[in-house]
C-alpha cells in the first residue's frame, strides 16, 4: 500500500477511519485500478428494514471482497429518511475494510461506531423510561406481590442486575407497608 494518510474521527479515544475515506483511496491506487464495487439491496420489506451487500472484484471480475450491513428504518434520526443510503455506505466501507484498507484500528468504520454509540444511548434512555414506568405500576398497584409477579421475569431481562435489585427491594418494601 501507499503510503496515503486517512483521515479518521476520534470516537472514545479510538480513531476510525470514514468509509468516504476508503473509497477515495480505493479510487485513487493504481493497484485497484479497473478493479469494481458492486452494492446490492438483498431484502428490503414492509418493515422498514434493508440488509445490502457489496462485492469488491478485480479486473476479471474474481470476487476478492464482500460486505454486507442491516440497517432499520426507525433505529435513528437520519435513517428515518436514509436508511437504504446508509445501509448501502455501511456495505462498502466493510467491504474495503475487508479488502485492507483503513482497518489499522478497527474493520468497523467511524460511520458505523457512531450509529452504535447512537444506539447503545437511545436503548439506555429507553431502559430508563421502561424502569420509571415498572416503579410506578408497583407504586400504583393495591396488589404488590401480584403486581412483581406479572412484571419479575421480564424486568430481569430488561434491565441491569443493579436495576432489577433495586425494583425488586422496592416491590418487597412497598408489600411490608
Amino acid at each position: 500500500m501507499s503510503d496515503y494518510k486517512f483521515k479518521t474521527t476520534n470516537i472514545r479515544g479510538k480513531a476510525y477511519v470514514d468509509v468516504s475515506e476508503r473509497v477515495k483511496f480505493f479510487r485513487q491506487e493504481e493497484q485497484y485500478k479497473n478493479w469494481t464495487i458492486s452494492t446490492e439491496v438483498t431484502m428490503l420489506d414492509d418493515k422498514d428494514e434493508c440488509i445490502c451487500k457489496t462485492i469488491i472484484a478485480d479486473p476479471e471480475q474474481r470476487v476478492i471482497a464482500t460486505g454486507l450491513a442491516h440497517e432499520v428504518k426507525s433505529s435513528s434520526n437520519i435513517n428515518k429518511t436514509s436508511y437504504v443510503e446508509n445501509c448501502e455506505t455501511s456495505a462498502v466501507g466493510r467491504a474495503l475494510a475487508m479488502l485492507g484498507i483503513g482497518i489499522d484500528a478497527s474493520i468497523a468504520s467511524a460511520n458505523e461506531v457512531k450509529d452504535a454509540i447512537a444506539k447503545q444511548n437511545a436503548s439506555e434512555d429507553t431502559t430508563e423510561a421502561d424502569y420509571q414506568k415498572a416503579v410506578t405500576y408497583l407504586k400504583n398497584s393495591e396488589d404488590v406481590v401480584e403486581a412483581w409477579k406479572k412484571i419479575s421475569k421480564q424486568s430481569k431481562t430488561m434491565f441491569s442486575k443493579e436495576k432489577f435489585d433495586r425494583l425488586q427491594a422496592f416491590a418487597v418494601e412497598k408489600a411490608k407497608s
